[in-house]
């Protein structure tokens, strides 16, 4: 049964000194390279944010004179081509096979709103390698990972997300996003 695991946002702005920091986001992005050393993936697929950086990518960031709501608009963060996009130096570019980018002048939570350097879905992409299991990490979990992973659930795929390689905002947030990922049918494992 082909499975793939798909790294979500493990970028510099969403770890320590980062725009949009997340707690725990550069151990995480650690834990997820010694992982991925040790485990046995058909596919290694990872997303990033990827903002324009001439607009407000549909609202997704808060107008200059706008406090960011932290639900719907945000700071900026992320801006395509910017240091803030890169990937944290802790994730091991070469253990991954498929970047997709999201975002693009969009809100963007879901890996599956992005595209592939070569232009298409990640949907298309899993359905052409024929993945049926997918295992979903990253940053954060009450947001692109909760997005992604139930995406992944609506698609039929059998999914799981690994808690212990997720940073989430908040401690009540992520919980609830973790009560929303079981109740979607989505298995939610430690390691």
């Amino acid at each position: 049964m082909p499975k793939a695991i798909l790294i979500v946002d493990v970028q510099n702005d969403f770890c320590e000194g980062g725009s949009l920091a997340v707690s725990g986001g550069a151990a995480v992005a650690k834990m997820i390279s010694a992982y991925l050393k040790s485990a046995d993936y058909d596919l290694v697929v990872a997303s990033r944010d990827w903002h324009d950086s001439d607009n407000n990518n549909s609202g997704h960031f808060a107008d200059s004179d706008a406090e960011p709501d932290y639900k719907t608009s945000w700071p900026i963060h992320c801006v395509a081509n910017s240091n803030g996009a890169n990937y944290h130096p802790s994730l091991e570019l070469d253990l991954i096979q498929v970047h997709v980018y999201k975002g693009q002048g969009a809100h963007g939570y879901s890996a599956f709103e992005g595209i592939t350097e070569e232009g298409g879905t990640l949907a298309e992409l899993l359905e052409q390698e024929q993945i049926n299991q997918l295992d979903v990490v990253g940053i954060a979990t009450d947001h692109c990972v909760l997005a992604s992973a139930l995406d992944a659930k609506k698609l039929g795929l059998n999914v799981r997300v690994i808690s212990s390689l997720t940073a989430g905002v908040s401690p009540d947030s992520t919980e609830r996003a973790i009560d929303s990922l079981i109740d979607s049918g989505v298995e939610v494992v430690a390691k």
